[in-house]
């Protein structure tokens, strides 16, 4: 009878008099402390210079402008647990934001059961005190909401059929905590119901492959400049990789076959064209192959290929469904750019008040530390140095067509480069919904502080990938795992696009650290220069693929580092950026490279492996399993870090369809009995994913 009530009163549509941001992309929910905190408008609406005022239902919150046109406000909250939202009026039109304030009730879940009549069925653990349902920016009205027992209805808005992509969002909260909160995507006012309805915009549904441009693919050999000289050894040296060989591996299948979905590629900006840096052991300067040296921020580096030819490779690209973005390095330029010829003063400081050199202080210094000599940290606290370089990112975004940004040393550029840079991306391409991924080394505060609707959506989620790498190379318990990928889920979000990646340039190869020819706690750069490191223990590739089975399954985008599908060993810098290999496998690499297919092919078809809500089922020192739910549909995974084979027994949630059919992709024995329990049998090492057969 309410659902009845509900439809009858809500069959119009709704939002007609709202900004036009309110129906735009979902803003990232402001997340409250007790006590006053600062905020900026342009957080969360980022192509607002100001508003008219912000408003609040209740008393419960205070809000006080700084800045006339609230611009920058404070935001005054109780020591308490809620879900509200804060409206932003502009010209008598309005948004709403999400305001959050708890921590995550680890007792408190819900999901999606289904839908019927435009109502999308709610399971919860509990009853929550309140509800906050969301279509896009939109605060849905109470009715919209029809609360039962426990579990309650969220009616869509018939504004959603007017859209191609929409979502619905839900946020609830206990006395003493935060719910998960629930996201469902929409196609013109249905709810998404099968991953042939998904595309390369879809930011959840998106597996990220990570190349290094010089050590992919050599495609045209004229370009080949190597600098050949007797004091730059061949590993610092250029080898070939560029635009020509990215676009004939993506004509070949090569990432389509991987199951790739976008493409991200290492610096394309001009370098220097001599050597610099220097290692003593062994003694080798290096040339500027990896990009990451700008002398032109706007110039395509010849030696990787034309301006035409990266067309060539963008065109090609969408045209095989795939997306691509640029890693770009606004943190600082080479000492030659002249740039810095012209304005050497818009430099941080190289020597400290106390005479130290303000060189690799990645903490202590962080807004401010030079990452070597030659490559000089630009100051952004200034005006002038922001405007022209956020300048030469956008160029990008107009000139050629990129899907987005990955950012370079994300952490160590002011908050206020973020903001302007996202606000001009927005203003100059409106029609693109691009995504920017950056790169910060810290706790989920500091990362997260950088992800915002006016800055970035996402990082690499390090701490995940660390306390993985402790949990395979280091024995430690597999609780630390469970425990962080938590911790990420309620600082960022249930549903973030943050990065789980397998490793990266930076980063000693984790399959070599599991086989044991890397010690944890050697020096990894020293080991690849000074010896061959290759995977060692076969067992490596096990760990590897409990990496990829990892990131694969639980909420954020899935990298794969360039060779991490099929295993290739290596230490750090640049033992790690060894050329591509695209055959001549080994029968373990082969059986890697099928089992990484294999699990790219399950995240693109289950979307409760995009967009289902994460419960722990059980934890155990060596053995984690956990559910993934979304619209009724449930899969199940299993990771088992310990040598020794195990037996997992485990209570499904109340809510759940016990009659969904199951299969065991993985081969491992099974039941399920109609109260629930389940049983999987998994061996040691290994991991099992239960799917809807």
């Amino acid at each position: 009878m309410l659902v009845a009530v509900a439809l009858a009163a809500c069959n119009g549509a709704l939002f007609t008099e709202v900004a036009p941001e309110a129906t735009g992309a979902p803003i990232v929910p402001m997340r409250l402390a007790a006590g006053t905190q600062q905020h900026f408008l342009t957080d969360y609406l980022p192509t607002w210079d100001g508003a008219d005022s912000l408003t609040v239902e209740g008393d419960f919150l205070t809000l006080n402008s700084l800045q006339e046109d609230w611009s920058e406000f404070e935001v005054t909250s109780p020591d308490k647990a809620f879900v509200t939202t804060i409206e932003a009026w502009k010209d008598g039109q309005k948004c709403s934001i999400v305001a959050l304030k708890g921590e995550r009730n680890e007792h408190a879940h819900i999901f999606t059961g289904g839908e019927l009549m435009r109502m999308v069925a709610v399971e919860a653990s509990m009853r929550p005190i309140e509800v906050v349902a969301m279509w896009q920016n939109c605060r849905l009205p109470e009715q919209y909401v029809v609360r039962g027992e426990e579990s309650f209805e969220v009616l869509i808005p018939r504004d959603a059929a007017q859209c191609e992509r929409s979502f619905l969002r839900i946020y609830a909260a206990t006395p003493d905590g935060l719910f998960n909160d629930v996201l469902v995507p929409l196609k013109r006012g249905r709810v998404v119901s099968s991953t042939a309805d998904l595309t390369r915009h879809d930011h959840e549904a998106q597996i990220l492959y990570s190349l290094m441009i010089d050590r992919f693919q050599d495609g045209k050999a004229e370009n080949n400049k190597p600098l050949n000289r007797a004091d730059v050894l061949p590993q610092a040296d250029y080898q070939g990789g560029d635009l020509k060989g990215i676009t004939q591996k993506i004509k070949e299948g090569f990432f389509t076959d991987l199951g790739m979905t976008t493409i991200w590629i290492s610096p394309i900006t001009q370098n220097p064209e001599d050597a610099w840096g220097l290692n003593q052991t062994p003694y080798t300067r290096f040339s500027g192959y990896h990009g990451y040296w700008p002398i032109y921020t706007t110039v395509v580096d010849h030696r990787f290929g034309t301006e035409e030819e990266l067309r060539e490779m963008l065109s090609t690209a969408h045209e095989h469904n795939l997306n691509v973005v640029l890693d770009y390095v606004a943190n600082h330029l080479h000492i030659n750019s002249p740039v810095l010829q012209e304005h050497p003063d818009w430099v941080t400081p190289l020597i400290l008040a106390d005479g130290r050199k303000n060189l690799g202080l990645w903490d202590e210094q962080r807004l401010t530390t030079w990452f070597d000599e030659h490559i000089p940290s630009l100051d952004h606290e200034r005006v002038e140095v922001v405007e022209p370089m956020t300048d030469s990112a956008v160029y990008w975004m107009q000139n050629f067509d990129f899907d987005g940004f990955r950012h370079d040393a994300c952490k160590h550029i002011p908050l206020n480069y973020w903001r302007t840079l996202t606000k001009k991306m927005k203003r100059a391409v409106p029609e693109k919904n691009l995504w920017q991924i950056g790169e910060t080394y810290g706790s989920p505060e500091l990362i997260g502080s950088y992800v915002r609707s006016g800055m970035i959506n996402a990082q690499f989620d390090f701490n995940v990938y660390h306390t993985a790498l402790d949990v395979l190379t280091r024995g430690h318990s597999v609780k630390a795992l469970a425990n962080v990928v938590e911790q990420s889920l309620a600082a960022y979000g249930a549903h973030h696009t943050m990065g789980n990646i397998t490793g990266n340039h930076d980063k000693g190869r984790l399959i070599s650290l599991a086989g044991g020819t890397l010690d944890p706690d050697e020096d990894h750069k020293l080991a690849g220069w000074t010896r061959t490191i290759e995977v060692g223990d076969p067992v490596g590739y096990k760990k590897l693929a409990l990496i990829n089975a990892l990131n694969m399954t639980i909420p954020g985008v899935p990298c794969i580092y360039q060779g991490d599908e099929y295993g290739e060993p290596g230490g750090n810098d640049p033992d790690n950026r060894r050329m591509m290999r695209f055959e001549g496998y080994n029968e373990a690499e082969q059986a890697e490279l099928a089992t990484t297919r294999q699990l790219t092919s399950l995240r693109r078809e289950h979307l409760p492996l995009i967009y289902g809500d994460l419960f722990t089922l059980q934890l155990t020192e060596k053995v984690w399993a956990y559910l993934r739910v979304y619209m009724g549909e449930w899969v199940v995974v299993v990771l088992n870090t310990g040598d020794e084979d195990a037996t997992v027994e485990c209570v499904l949630p109340k809510g759940i369809d016990l009659n969904q059919p199951l299969k065991a992709e993985f081969g491992h024995t099974f039941t399920c009995a109609a109260d629930g329990r389940l049983t999987v049998e998994v061996k040691g090492n290994a991991f099992e994913i239960l799917t809807k057969n």
